[in-house]
């Protein structure tokens, strides 16, 4: 006993406080059994051992794939960015529990997790299951939301990169060395389609290979379908395509000569002293490009501000029949997508994407999406009311960042958890909604 205290570590403010390290007893991840619960009665992760194949042939595997693909997803979504703390969380009780692993066994070290990551699933096969089953864990998300529309935001972004990784370059745009991923965000947060592209590419090319599964996936339904887009995606192939599938849709068109002479009326400046607050005018009318096959109707929106000389000026194609000031504000609702853009940088840092193959990245940005969505599921499907209005990084420091000690029983293992941003009812209410999602549970 005099031994083990010899090797406690003290601080000089309060020589009473002695410090001890229990890695494989005690967990600062314990909100992430909360996760788990909620992929069970899901059957999220499920789905991929009904898709994925193991090329591994070895007689001594010791990491079944669903748990390794488990430990990629809730590693990520808690924060540990890429498998380099892999060997550390291989003996947290949390990581070990919610991966499947009896707790005297470690979870996957850093180099299992490494290969499964860059070898198996960069397979080309694989790699197109993974993006096909994030479309299932939207479609079982999308079973749980009742709603008579979907409204989806295309919206492309930046990946700096900081090395030689294949198929990164320089963006003119963002200024820098990087990868230039394209997303598309169902308005509930939950992330459609992703797809990682070369940095130089412009931000709309291959809209139509990224929104082909999810377009279909909706095709058939009966809820009201919207798409809203940048003016990076303002072409004539882009309107035909979701007039055909059926689509309404408000798209922001670049300005030019022949737009504002339509709206020459209100560009003459207000007389008399501006108020503080600005001046705003809506109109629309009927424009045909050169490229176009037909006119579409254009919604214009002329803002005066006070101290400002000339007006702003923003213009929107579109196919809805709404009133030009309620196609406006349905438009700038897109800018939530902007915000999920964020909160997966600034959360999950899937922009950490520091592979040298290109194929590895795109499996790493599969893997964010997952995790991405899954917290936004737990986010939208199970939190109560009082804190539906946490952010992803919320989630992660309050719920999944829970402390908790571990004391391993005969046949049970109880984690002690830490009482201080969730408490032991909020955890309940967690728990009952969970399980209120499980079918037949209503």
């Amino acid at each position: 006993m005099g031994e083990a205290k010899r090797t406690d570590l003290r601080v000089r403010f309060d020589r009473r406080i002695r410090l001890q390290f229990h890695g494989a007893k005690v967990t600062s991840d314990a909100g992430l059994l909360a996760v788990r619960e909620l992929d069970e009665v899901l059957g999220l992760t499920e789905l991929a051992g009904l898709t994925l194949a193991d090329t591994r042939t070895g007689r001594n595997i010791q990491h079944d794939r669903l748990g390794l693909l488990r430990q990629s997803v809730y590693s990520r979504l808690a924060g540990y960015e890429d498998t380099n703390d892999a060997e550390r969380l291989a003996v947290d009780p949390a990581m070990r529990a919610v991966v499947g692993r009896r707790s005297e066994k470690p979870a996957a070290s850093t180099n299992t997790l490494s290969r499964f990551e860059t070898q198996i699933l960069s397979e080309p096969d694989n790699l197109e299951k993974l993006a096909k089953l994030n479309d299932a864990w939207v479609a079982r998300a999308g079973e749980q939301t009742k709603s008579w529309r979907i409204i989806l935001d295309l919206d492309s972004s930046e990946s700096p990169v900081h090395g030689q990784q294949e198929g990164s370059s320089y963006n003119g745009h963002f200024g820098l060395v990087c990868y230039h991923p394209l997303f598309c965000f169902n308005h509930y947060g939950d992330c459609e389609a992703a797809m990682l592209r070369p940095g130089h590419v412009h931000s709309a090319d291959d809209w139509q290979q990224l929104l082909e599964p999810v377009v279909a996936r909706y095709r058939d339904s009966a809820l009201g379908k919207y798409l809203r887009a940048d003016a990076a995606f303002a072409k004539p192939e882009v309107y035909e395509y979701l007039e055909q599938e059926g689509f309404g849709y408000a798209i922001r068109l670049p300005a030019n000569q022949v737009l504002m002479r339509h709206i020459d009326h209100l560009l003459t400046r207000p007389v008399g002293r501006p108020p503080k607050r600005p001046i705003v005018w809506y109109d629309d009318f009927h424009y045909q490009a050169a490229r176009w096959q037909r006119p579409r109707r254009v919604v214009a929106k002329v803002e005066w501000h006070c101290g400002e000389l000339f007006p702003r000026v923003g213009f929107v194609v579109t196919n809805l029949r709404a009133k030009a000031q309620a196609v406006v504000e349905f438009y700038n609702r897109r800018g939530t997508a902007e915000q999920w853009i964020k909160e997966g940088k600034y959360a999950l840092h899937w922009t950490r994407l520091s592979c040298h193959r290109f194929v590895a990245n795109q499996v790493r940005l599969a893997l964010f999406v997952l995790a991405y969505n899954l917290g936004n599921f737990l986010r939208r499907l199970v939190l109560p009311e009082s804190v539906r209005h946490w952010s992803l990084r919320s989630i992660q420091v309050k719920l999944i960042k829970i402390g908790a000690k571990v004391v391993h029983h005969a046949r049970q293992v109880i984690f002690q958890m830490a009482e201080v941003a969730i408490s032991k009812e909020l955890f309940e209410q967690i728990l009952e909604r969970i399980w209120a999602l499980a079918p037949g549970a209503g």
